[in-house]
């Protein structure tokens, strides 16, 4: 018979020993005669004319493309078990070799070929294979349809086998079109990864897609980038390590190492697609992104991402508050801080008030004392735009939290009384009003705890702090702090040292390097000097070990900067209390060794070179002392124990010109820090030597209120 395609003669190499042939006896079997009569009586009008002109193409095919037809008409009335039993009878593995030949000889560039090099009759046409290649797609789809998703994805798979046989390269643009070949290697490229996802193999999946994007294979570019962020995402949320076989690994050390790492190679493929228009913007693509370099601590790089999206693919207030999380993340607050403040500027004034970027803007201003009325703006903001709106009652609680955290910060930070009272107040009432409708944040019963120990609400502060210590099962050593420092300021230390000793149990290895030093202060403040020095040694010596161990192992010692931040702070602190205790017991030059240590660790910190200064001033080197204290206040010109100390040597230089000078440095330390009794000592001096005796019995009686309800370290 001739071919319709290709004009060549097959003959079928069985011959049927009965009169109907094999893919007509079967197809009986399933309800459909290859009789006329049995035909007519069998399918409706409709398809009528449609099985008649298969039946015409039947019969100038040969046996594997009759069935290969008579398949796809089953397939398309939704006859699936019917469709596999007719495509079951084709011996595609046998046809395999054939079907790649036929590719290679009828795809070659016609300038390739010699004038005499004639494609023999007995190689197939490019139609023939065409339709074995779709009876293998339909034969795949029937039994995915039938619910057999791994025998699905093998017979899927011989497609894939014949055409990378033939191509092993990739294929050239030089397929013809008029032929069906590259559609159903196309579709194949698309269901075969579905399939093995349902199939519940998720490593052959990542196979497949590696598979068909590591060779060119005529992919629109739609269809390329569509695999690409298919793989990408099961990279990511498949929950399976596959690494690139050898043969992928091309890029030596630059090769991805790992899921995540060719993730995000991909998806920054995508995003430079869409930068150069090559596809259009797809939140998908962006979202995946997000996750991955989310994961992976990639913050300011994210945050590049979201930059360069086109305007109007986000609202303005959106991208504002997207760049303020990445660069808040990536540590830079101020930068966050600054897009936010863009949210409630003037240009937004007309649009509706975007709630979770106040919201975030408060939160990050409660965390830095000088932005603590920007934090009161952002917080009042979302307090007002909430107020008549239910959906939003959960918003409006967080504002009180924040803006309570804020009005304590702007109260410890105001220079004038009367201002510090009522941020005080306000500060308070917020919180509790807050707590009315959270109780179980645990983050709203510490800021609570820590407000009223500052306003020296000693009693309910240390409520709220073992409340909170109840709820909070992990990291729970700044409450184990808080709750020391709450009882030493009232004077209670041995029960202070005994919730530093629960506390150092439970505490992890950092909060214990915290609590650690917490209890040598509290040593120093019971004057057990000799055992605050041991205690000092303890800790430093775990910070020794710890940072030793970090440098021998470098994965640990990459994903710990905080933790060595941390340590260098406490070491820091250590060497400056141990020059302290040596300084007040007239050990010299252990004092000046440990001043020397501190400043080694960072020479620009005030409270070594104030140390140093209380070193000259015991030795009654007294202009040296003011030398050093001086050279505290050019670091910071608040620090407030350097101001106080130089107000005292002033005043023990007993001439009566430095009185002014002392009081008004005294003042100065007073409107930072009202709270500093050793302030109020020497303001009760000053107004002694001046006569003033009522005034001085006034100071001298708020210092000693003061030191009575002082904790051994600032609140905080």
């Amino acid at each position: 018979m001739l071919c319709a395609c290709s004009g060549e003669q097959f003959k079928f190499e069985d011959a049927p020993q009965s009169p109907e042939s094999l893919a007509t006896r079967d197809f009986s079997a399933s309800g459909l005669s290859s009789r006329t009569g049995d035909w007519e009586s069998k399918l409706d009008d409709v398809q009528v004319d449609e099985a008649e002109s298969t039946v015409k193409e039947a019969l100038s095919l040969n046996y594997e493309e009759a069935r290969a037809l008579l398949g796809r008409l089953e397939y398309q009335r939704g006859n699936f078990d019917a469709a596999l039993q007719v495509f079951q009878g084709i011996d595609i593995k046998g046809l395999k070799p054939s079907m790649t030949r036929a590719i290679v000889e009828r795809t070659r560039q016609r300038k390739l070929r010699s004038k005499g090099d004639i494609i023999p009759p007995s190689v197939m046409s490019l139609h023939s294979v065409s339709l074995l290649l779709e009876a293998i797609l339909l034969k795949a789809k029937s039994l995915d349809e039938l619910g057999h998703f791994r025998d699905a994805a093998k017979e899927c798979n011989i497609i894939l086998d014949v055409v990378e046989a033939a191509f092993p390269n990739g294929m050239h643009e030089g397929i013809a079109e008029d032929c069906k070949l590259q559609e159903m290697f196309h579709k194949a490229l698309e269901l075969l990864p579905r399939l093995w996802k349902k199939a519940g193999f998720l490593g052959e999946a990542i196979t497949v897609y590696r598979r068909v994007l590591v060779k060119p294979w005529n992919l629109d570019p739609l269809r390329v980038a569509s695999l690409q962020k298919d793989l990408a995402a099961n990279l990511l949320y498949g929950g399976v390590e596959t690494s690139l076989p050898p043969h992928l690994q091309v890029w030596g050390s630059a090769t991805p190492n790992g899921n995540m790492e060719e993730a995000i190679l991909l998806l920054l493929v995508l995003m430079q697609k869409v930068a150069y228009g090559e596809i259009k913007w797809d939140s998908d693509i962006m979202d995946h992104l997000t996750f991955a370099l989310t994961v992976t601590g990639q913050f300011e790089l994210l945050g590049s991402y979201v930059e360069q999206a086109l305007p109007g693919i986000y609202e303005r207030a959106n991208r504002w508050y997207l760049l303020a999380l990445c660069y808040a993340a990536a540590g830079q607050n101020e930068v966050a801080l600054n897009l936010l403040k863009k949210v409630s500027g003037q240009s937004e004034a007309k649009h509706k008030p975007h709630i979770p970027a106040l919201l975030f803007g408060a939160k990050l201003s409660s965390q830095d004392p000088k932005h603590a009325h920007y934090g009161i703006t952002f917080a009042c903001n979302v307090i007002d735009s909430a107020a008549d709106d239910q959906v939003n009652e959960h918003f409006k609680s967080q504002a009180h939290k924040f803006l309570g955290v804020c009005y304590g910060n702007a109260a410890r930070i105001s220079i004038s009384d009367a201002e510090r009272s009522v941020f005080q107040k306000e500060s308070l009432a917020s919180l509790n009003s807050a707590a009315l409708n959270m109780k179980e944040d645990p983050e709203l019963i510490f800021n609570l705890s820590l407000e009223n120990a500052v306003q020296r609400n000693l009693d309910v502060a240390f409520e709220n702090a073992m409340v909170y210590s109840n709820m909070v099962t992990e990291d729970s050593g700044r409450g184990w702090r808080l709750l020391a420092l709450i009882l030493s300021a009232d004077r209670r230390f041995k029960d202070a040292e005994t919730i530093l000793e629960v506390a150092l149990d439970e505490a992890g290895s950092l909060d214990q390097l915290e609590l650690l030093r917490l209890r040598a202060v509290l040593q120093i403040a019971e004057e057990r000097p000799k055992q605050a020095i041991e205690t000092y040694r303890i800790l430093l010596s775990l910070i020794k070990t710890q940072r030793e161990s970090r440098s021998n192992n470098f994965e640990s010692a990459k994903s710990s900067d905080s933790e060595g931040v941390t340590e260098r702070v406490l070491e820091l602190a250590a060497w400056q209390d141990l020059a302290t205790i040596y300084t007040k017991f007239g050990s010299w030059l252990d004092a000046e060794i440990c001043v020397n240590k501190a400043k080694s660790i960072e020479l620009y910190s005030p409270k070594s070179w104030h140390t140093s200064g209380l070193l000259f001033e015991a030795q009654s080197l007294h202009k040296e002392a003011l030398v050093s204290f001086s050279i505290a206040l050019s670091i910071e010109p608040d620090y407030v124990p350097s101001i106080v100390s130089t107000a005292a040597v002033l005043l023990h230089l007993g001439s009566q010109s430095s009185l002014p000078i002392a009081r008004s440095f005294l003042m100065n330390a007073l409107r930072l820090d009202p709270t500093n009794h050793e302030a109020w000592m020497n303001l009760g001096l000053i107004a002694k030597l001046e006569g003033s005796l009522q005034q001085a019995a006034d100071f001298f009686q708020a210092a000693y209120e003061l030191k009575m309800s002082a904790p051994v370290e600032a609140f905080k």
